[in-house]
């Protein structure tokens, strides 16, 4: 299971769903094409910036989409394309609509933690990130396990640096993690119910130590014979990203 739609299923909303007919999608001019992102999927997309013709455009446009924003255009090609149009494909059928509304449903479940923009500027962790984005959508999630361990680590060390808060050499996230959560100011004010926050971030700092392991024996960047499932590797993934919003929050508080 990948985290978004694969080519099989961007293909099958293409030719069974929607229909080509002599070389056109549907029923879709470039005016109505540009304007069913916003009309039915609620998205600021112009296909304008795609190459080619409205068919090469759209199917560029789903595959390179985040898997929410694609899982938005799965239900936006449902309503624009309801199943008893006049001029449907014999393909489009009560199976298959569900069949699509299962896939989207599916991708929902699989969307990432968007990456924070970091408060703190590093190379190696805005490489890092970027890196793991391209490797998650190109690769699936199981690959971007390492660099997104590799951005909040980097991260972690930043804040230490120009915090001037004491580390080891070797020290790992979780280790950085709670040396930040005890001596930067920022992390002083914890506001209301601060125990129950507190009871969070020990629990946080649990996930955190996972990660290393998981890391070094489940993802790409050892030689390991097994790997993490794309589902798990997401969770990993998606674990990492919400440490990464919380640090960058808690530095960009007044």
């Amino acid at each position: 299971m990948d985290t978004g739609l694969t080519s099989q299923e961007v293909m099958k909303v293409v030719n069974r769903w929607i229909g080509v007919h002599s070389g056109y999608l549907g029923d879709f001019s470039y005016r109505s094409h540009s304007e069913f992102y916003p009309e039915y999927c609620n998205l600021d997309i112009d296909p304008d910036g795609f190459a080619g013709t409205t068919r090469e455009r759209f199917i560029e446009i789903l595959k390179t989409a985040q898997p929410r924003d694609q899982a938005k255009i799965l239900r936006g090609v449902l309503e624009r394309f309801p199943l008893d149009s006049e001029y449907a494909p014999t393909t489009r059928t009560p199976a298959l609509k569900d069949e699509l509304l299962s896939i989207a449903a599916r991708i929902e479940g699989a969307s990432p933690v968007e990456s924070p923009n970091l408060s703190i500027a590093s190379e190696v962790v805005e490489r890092a990130i970027s890196d793991a984005e391209t490797l998650i959508q190109s690769s699936g999630a199981t690959s971007g396990v390492d660099r997104i361990h590799t951005a909040l680590h980097g991260y972690l060390l930043a804040i230490s640096e120009t915090g001037k808060i004491s580390h080891g050499q070797d020290a790992t996230i979780a280790q950085l993690f709670k040396a930040i959560r005890e001596h930067h100011p920022s992390f002083a004010p914890l506001g209301p119910r601060s125990g129950d926050i507190t009871q969070v971030l020990r629990a946080m700092a649990s996930i955190v130590d996972a990660l290393q392991p998981l890391r070094n024996r489940a993802s790409v960047a050892h030689p390991n014979e097994l790997l993490l499932e794309a589902a798990e590797a997401m969770l990993a993934i998606n674990a990492a990203r919400t440490i990464l919003h919380y640090v960058n929050a808690k530095l960009a508080s007044p």
